[in-house]
């Protein structure tokens, strides 16, 4: 099992940047693919980026492409996502998850989730 955690959420003005980072207990972090989730008021939630086990693999939503970069530090057990040139309408709470199988972009896919941080940007 593994628990998550993220941080770096924030207000911030459109066109700027933030870094949310998604902590994970464990010592199988590696094991794990990890994706972002956002959900906006009143919407469902929505697929951001998925990244393979090792790292090699990435996917991004059409509406992050080229704005938003995932990483993450295995020996750190973390996956950061880097959030540039922000728009009002990313503003949503920001979840990870991960699971212990190959990379998708489906919500029921993925076993773990952390408890989300807010990003709002305003105009």
């Amino acid at each position: 099992q593994v628990q998550l955690v993220e941080s770096g959420g924030g207000l911030v003005q459109a066109g700027g940047s933030l870094r949310l980072s998604c902590a994970a207990s464990g010592r199988t972090f590696s094991s794990y693919t990890m994706v972002w989730f956002r959900q906006a008021p009143g919407k469902e939630r929505e697929f951001v980026v998925v990244m393979s086990r090792n790292g090699g693999g990435i996917y991004y939503a059409d509406s992050v492409k080229g704005r938003f970069t995932v990483s993450r530090d295995n020996a750190k057990n973390t996956v950061y996502l880097q959030m540039n040139s922000l728009k009002p309408e990313d503003t949503a709470v920001y979840y990870c998850a991960a699971r212990n199988g190959p990379m998708g972009t489906g919500v029921l896919l993925y076993d773990y989730w952390g408890q989300g941080t807010q990003v709002t940007v305003s105009s």
